[in-house]
């Protein structure tokens, strides 16, 4: 246990009088594992050793070792199967854990969907600049696929469509597609993480207008010339009207999402 303490210890500064909780031996054990499944030495799909190899390798019990699995379960970063043929396997990171938590926390600090929006207003524009330098041809296939997409729903006709979910979900995975193919990994990560807040928005924003009995395809249609127009510039490498292009659509798509009048909803009424 002599090195996990070392682990825990790094790096901690502490005010002189400061009460102190001493980490749990299984809190210690999880930290330990954890480091090593973030540094790559234990990969996705890799069984860890047996339990009883780990409760000697640490000098615990199997209540604390399990303890410390319970842990890793909980951040997804390992699956425990139990019986004769069990084991505990790390796990491909899934950006939902992060979603799940950023989502929460953005709902006991009161954000609006209007401070959420904002927030992607700002770096998706940059994103497409970033994109148009490094796009591959991988890249462009793969925004003219969902374009196809958007395009059968629309000529489907939207009797067709079981819910307002399929357009926003198919829509929100063009803008998806610009943060993840960016080149910047922290830009990514924060399009997952926002994917579940907007496509509820969008979908509730769509279903209000629905209830009115809007025709929303020439809206639909006007979005499908956006999109093939924000792939053309990527294509061609055009950064600065690609940016100025996608700042654009984002501003005018506010206008439907957040009408005059309408009240600035807040994450947690969201999902109410």
């Amino acid at each position: 246990m002599g090195e996990l303490l070392g682990d825990a210890g790094q790096g901690a500064v502490t005010r002189v009088g400061t009460v102190l909780r001493a980490p749990k031996t299984a809190e210690l054990i999880a930290t330990h594992l954890r480091r090593q499944i973030v540094r790559g030495e234990l990969k996705p799909g890799e069984t860890l050793p047996s339990e009883v190899h780990l409760m000697e390798q640490f000098g615990v019990s199997r209540p604390t070792l399990r303890e410390a699995f319970r842990i890793l379960e909980a951040e997804s970063l390992i699956g425990v199967r139990r019986g004769a043929r069990g084991g505990a396997q790390v796990l491909e990171p899934d950006p939902m854990v992060a979603a799940r938590h950023v989502g929460l926390l953005l709902q006991l600090q009161g954000t609006t969907i209007r401070d959420v929006y904002e927030a992607r207003m700002v770096t998706e524009p940059v994103c497409a600049r970033m994109l148009s330098a490094r796009r591959t041809e991988q890249d462009i296939a793969d925004l003219r696929a969902v374009l196809d997409h958007l395009r059968e729903i629309v000529d489907a006709g939207f009797e067709a469509v079981p819910d307002m979910a399929t357009w926003a979900n198919a829509s929100y995975r063009f803008h998806e597609l610009i943060m993840q193919r960016c080149g910047n990994k922290t830009l990514a990560v924060q399009g997952a993480v926002l994917a579940d807040i907007v496509d509820a928005h969008v979908r509730q924003s769509l279903e209000r207008e629905l209830e009115k009995n809007e025709d929303l395809r020439p809206r639909f249609r006007k979005t499908l010339r956006s999109f093939s127009r924000a792939i053309t510039l990527i294509e061609a490498g055009d950064g600065d009207a690609v940016e100025k292009h996608w700042r654009k659509h984002m501003e005018g798509a506010a206008t439907y999402l957040f009408p005059k009048g309408t009240v600035n909803t807040s994450v947690v009424d969201l999902f109410g």
